[in-house]
């Protein structure tokens, strides 16, 4: 992710001396993404990924880094959290609370086909299914309650006609409830750079720091959001149908499902362009940080408003 906070080798050093993982190589910081600090580390026992958690807090994290391990165990490819010589996944690092995980092989890609994102697909459902054991529990942190916090600090900065838009979408998602629907452990956040690729085969899913419990069809609705959208910022039907074949290969959608989607997936690209707009509105600071275009998702949004084909 984007590196917010800077870690020196000396300190670095210092703190693996916590784990069994050998001697510091070398430290590369990882400049994509938003929210958090990550860097490779590589020393004489292998190659690991350091993040350092902007937001998050130590009593926070273990649902997180447990729920990794407990997918790494059911096996679902994700990186496996590094426990320290105290049996413990996290601690703090230049004031910051700190983790390691296993570096996963693969790369993301940025122009997916039809069998990487059905593999996607597969991939999310198997985790959907393996997580039904994991007892820990979080509320989505970002669902209708943020978006319309949020969003209200954005109004007075939108052009008129954006904000209008943006609380029209508001009224509508606040008119529906989906309690009823099948829920889990969701990723929130599947997009393309967040899944590491083997060829046409899942290496891993990666950054787990938004998964929370809420509604699992509407964790499709976010993959889909992104993995099908063509670079005209458009859904490609073929890669659609691709992604939810592969998912229903594993977990068939159910007929309550099949009726919520046209709104799951207003709900999905409603929920990053109010984040995207916080971000290019109210930025955080950093050493090596951007913004993504909100605009994506409001022409997405307005795209799914209209839409007649929905790929079930």
């Amino acid at each position: 992710m984007s590196v917010y906070t800077s870690v020196s080798s000396h300190e670095l050093s210092q703190w693996l001396q916590r784990y069994a993982l050998g001697e510091l190589l070398q430290l590369k910081g990882i400049a994509a993404g938003i929210t958090n600090t990550n860097y490779f580390v590589t020393t004489t026992h292998g190659r690991y990924v350091l993040t350092l958690f902007e937001v998050l807090t130590l009593a926070e994290l273990p649902y997180f880094l447990e729920l990794k391990s407990h997918l790494a165990r059911h096996g679902v490819a994700c990186p496996t959290p590094i426990a320290d010589h105290t049996d413990q996944f996290a601690s703090l690092l230049a004031g910051k609370p700190a983790c390691l995980v296993s570096c996963l092989n693969g790369s993301d890609v940025s122009t997916p086909n039809t069998a990487q994102c059905f593999a996607v697909g597969e991939m999310l459902a198997q985790m959907h299914k393996a997580s039904s054991t994991f007892v820990p529990r979080m509320t989505n942190p970002r669902g209708p309650a943020w978006w319309s916090s949020t969003a209200s600090t954005l109004y007075p900065l939108l052009p008129a006609a954006d904000a209008a838009n943006l609380r029209a979408e508001i009224a509508f998602q606040d008119s529906h409830r989906f309690d009823f629907l099948p829920q889990g452990v969701i990723h929130a956040d599947l997009f393309k750079d967040n899944v590491l690729m083997d060829g046409d085969k899942i290496a891993g899913f990666i950054d787990f720091y938004y998964a929370c419990n809420d509604v699992l069809c509407y964790d499709l609705a976010i993959a889909l959001n992104d993995w099908a959208r063509n670079v005209a910022g458009e859904i490609d039907d073929d890669l659609a149908r691709a992604l939810i074949a592969g998912y229903q290969s594993v977990r068939p959608l159910n007929a309550d499902e099949h009726s919520a989607w046209p709104v799951m997936l207003r709900a999905a690209a409603l929920r990053f362009w109010t984040s995207r707009l916080q971000d290019f509105y109210q930025p955080a600071s950093g050493e090596i940080t951007y913004t993504k275009d909100p605009a994506v998702f409001q022409r997405l949004l307005e795209a799914h408003r209209v839409r007649q084909d929905f790929w079930l």
